[in-house]
């Protein structure tokens, strides 16, 4: 999911922010907010403008835009838009969706992700954005006498600097892709390691944390017992690759498929690191969520 770490302070009363896991963004018609969605937690409120409004919902104009701002640098995945059903669908027709670092032209000089040739009244059509890089994703619509009417946009993807890494990448199974499952499940995959001497992953939460819980999801289809022993680890050193820090917990156990969390009492750390010690190990993650409130600096 993906995740908004350095722009979430939580106050002592706010509950714990989810720090890692798939984004999902949301933007409701009829409403000038919108939503970032952390799996099984609060939402945040993120930031959008366009190039006009007309009432509450839709800009009229030559090259009208839509923009999201993400607040961080994500590899965007995917992106779902929503179009109008009472009428005038094919307004949204030859919209192109942009992803970038640029504000130039308000964002529309980014890179292309897609370009959208048309969607059915009330439909929601899916673009891959194939992990493009960008804090901005904007919507528009090139050409005079144009309206934008978006009904719904989510954005889904994960951060694009620090993210996860592991010892060792058996085939195509990448430390990714244990934060890469949200509210949609758009990814079934797993990480894994190959078979290993103490075989690692690690998260870098890019600023310091006091980590409130961990929740490690297990593989359904087999070798639940592969995590076994599984130590969770919290700090800030990289030391033996983070797998000297603090430990937060052992797991002794998660049955095949199955989501266990674990409670690191406010440990503070940069960096989560999982490892199994012992030789000819493998390092398996169906989802991996960190929770846990921002110190500030």
């Amino acid at each position: 999911s993906m995740t908004l770490v350095h722009k979430l302070h939580a106050s002592p009363s706010s509950p714990p922010l989810l720090l890692s896991n798939l984004i999902r963004i949301v933007h409701k018609h009829g409403s000038q907010r919108v939503f970032i969605n952390f799996t099984g937690n609060r939402a945040i409120g993120g930031a959008t403008i366009q190039s006009s409004t007309s009432a509450d919902w839709i800009a009229e104009k030559t090259n009208p835009w839509w923009r999201l701002d993400l607040r961080d640098v994500y590899r965007v995945s995917e992106v779902v838009i929503t179009n109008r059903k009472d009428c005038c669908a094919e307004q949204i027709n030859g919209a192109e969706i942009h992803i970038g670092n640029s504000l130039e032209n308000n964002g529309t000089n980014n890179p292309i992700c897609a370009v959208v040739p048309d969607i059915p009244a009330g439909e929601s059509n899916n673009y891959s954005c194939d992990g493009l890089d960008g804090r901005y994703m904007i919507i528009h619509i090139p050409g005079d006498w144009k309206i934008l009417t978006l009904c719904e946009v989510e954005v889904y993807g994960y951060l694009a600097a620090g993210a996860a890494i592991q010892s060792s990448t058996s085939e195509d199974w990448f430390a990714e892709k244990a934060i890469d499952r949200g509210l949609q499940q758009l990814y079934t995959g797993c990480s894994s390691t190959l078979n290993e001497t103490n075989p690692w992953w690690r998260l870098d939460l890019l600023h310091i944390y006091r980590v409130s819980r961990v929740v490690i999801t297990n593989r359904k289809d087999c070798c639940a017992e592969r995590l076994n022993g599984t130590e969770i680890r919290i700090g800030n050193s990289l030391e033996n690759n983070g797998t000297s820090n603090p430990i937060c917990a052992v797991i002794p156990a998660i049955p095949a498929g199955e989501s266990y969390s674990y409670s690191c009492d406010g440990m503070e750390g940069r960096y989560m690191n999982l490892i199994v010690p012992g030789d000819m190990k493998i390092l398996t993650l169906c989802e991996v969520k960190v929770y846990g409130e921002g110190i500030h600096q």
